[in-house]
């Protein structure tokens, strides 16, 4: 089987902009540009799942409305990481010592102070992860959920350092697709 995975259009945020889980739109000429793009290669009667953050339903929405043959269901799973206090802050802006303090502790530190851990998104992906059928799916997500699907798709269920995160992030309005044998083992 194969995952889509598809990432939002890029967001009306200022550039360097920290914006995980940060509820922000993405540019609409950009989303239907993706939406169009996407529309032209997908197969018939996918199921889509999209993370219920807006630049990510925005896309959902424009592509369905492209392929009437497709249908989206929201999936909080699929939202993308919470990084606490450092939402919406240029990334310039974020001191060195709170970066370091989450790669001394990659897998259980809360960044941001409050925000969610690797080894908590790594457990949340991987439970949608787990419920693919062996019918082709797209998610419509965000770069460390692709990411994180990528490790998934390894049978990696739990990272530890940072230097273990794929470095390779799929453009904003691009995807990528992963060949799943019929039965992922979790």
């Amino acid at each position: 089987m194969k995952l889509w995975l598809v990432r939002h259009a890029p967001v009306l945020l200022a550039t360097g902009s920290c914006y995980g889980a940060l509820d922000v739109p993405a540019d609409a000429a950009a989303t239907l540009a993706c939406a169009k793009a996407l529309a032209d290669v997908l197969p018939r009667g996918l199921q889509i799942s999209t993370s219920s953050l807006q630049r990510c339903e925005q896309l959902a929405q424009s592509l369905c409305g492209l392929r009437p043959d497709l249908i989206f269901k929201s999936d909080a799973r699929l939202r993308e990481m919470n990084f606490g206090s450092w939402e919406g802050r240029p990334w310039n802006l974020i001191t060195q010592s709170d970066i370091d303090a989450w790669t001394a502790d990659f897998a259980g530190h809360a960044v941001g102070g409050h925000g969610e851990t690797v080894r908590a998104v790594m457990a949340r992906v991987g439970a949608a992860f787990d419920e693919l059928g062996d019918a082709d799916a797209v998610w419509i997500t965000h770069a460390g959920i692709i990411r994180a699907a990528q490790l998934l798709a390894q049978g990696i269920r739990e990272v530890e350092r940072a230097d273990q995160w794929p470095l390779d992030a799929t453009t904003c309005g691009q995807w990528r697709t992963l060949e799943l044998s019929l039965k992922h083992s979790p």
